[in-house]
């Protein structure tokens, strides 16, 4: 059995101290390849980096939305010339979020279909963040009629995805860490779109998650840490690391009744059509 972590940030500080032992209890426990997707600039270098000394690691350069309030053409640029890495499989963490108030809705916006452009023009697959905003922003006694995260998301892909060129057709990328209704996960797999599941599936009260998860073809599901965040509920409480993906894998064979190997099987697979990886 092999499996793929299409989703962690061990560039991050956190795994600082034990990196080499996170990368060989990943191995022991069969992720053979992990996609360490990038925040701003600097960390889509660390990202490089990191990729380029460990064969079992690939990279994704872009800029989150928590990230874009001062996104430039200049840094599109940058982005163009980092992505000319051979380790580089996916353009992103880009998408948006309106759960922070650290970037403007508009500049959020911006820099999210500057990257799609960019997506388009190296034909890289995006991986995506969407992230709807608190309840707690809305007054006592109001109703919010704010469009959703989701929705804006939505209609910026429904404007881009018949623009992207015939190799991207069907790898547009991955909503990442999905979380959303199951009227959005139609709409992205219609669009082109995989759905990337982490920990909160196997949260004790993820009942409307696991019911979306066991509706979605196995044929457009990726498997994600996001660690160091978002440990699954054998873990909650730690620090996230790709060996602890093996959770999800064994609760998504569990929701379609299929053997744990046959959902590794199935989730590399469509790892390796997405980014384009190597078929191992």
């Amino acid at each position: 059995m092999q499996l793929v972590d299409t989703h962690c940030h061990l560039n991050f500080q956190r795994y600082d101290h034990d990196r080499a032992d996170v990368l060989r209890r990943a191995a022991d426990a069969c992720v053979r390849r992990i996609i360490v997707p990038a925040i701003d600039l600097p960390s889509c270098r660390e990202a490089i980096a990191l990729a380029e000394r460990e064969q079992s690691i690939y990279a994704a350069v872009g800029i989150h939305p928590n990230s874009s309030a001062d996104f430039t053409e200049n840094m599109r640029d940058e982005l163009r010339n980092l992505a000319r890495s051979p380790q580089v499989v996916a353009i992103g963490e880009i998408g948006l979020d309106y759960h922070w108030d650290k970037s403007p809705k508009p500049a959020q916006w911006r820099a999210f279909e500057a990257q799609l452009a960019l997506a388009s023009e190296l034909e890289l697959p995006v991986i995506i963040h969407n992230r709807e905003g608190r309840v707690d922003t809305v007054p006592p006694g109001r109703v919010d009629t704010a469009p959703s995260s989701a929705a804006n998301l939505l209609a910026i892909l429904e404007n881009w995805a018949p623009s992207a060129p015939a190799s991207m057709r069907g790898r547009l990328g991955v909503l990442h860490s999905f979380s959303a209704s199951f009227e959005t996960a139609q709409h992205a797999l219609a669009l082109g779109f995989y759905l990337g599941f982490t920990g909160p599936l196997t949260f004790n009260k993820a009942e409307d998650l696991r019911d979306i998860a066991g509706r979605i073809p196995n044929n457009r599901i990726v498997i994600e840490t996001d660690g160091p965040f978002l440990a699954p509920q054998q873990r909650r409480g730690r620090r996230n690391e790709p060996a602890f993906v093996r959770y999800i894998n064994d609760k998504l064979a569990d929701l379609h009744g299929v053997a744990p190997e046959e959902m590794a099987r199935q989730t590399t697979g469509n790892a390796e059509a997405l980014f384009r990886l190597a078929s191992s």
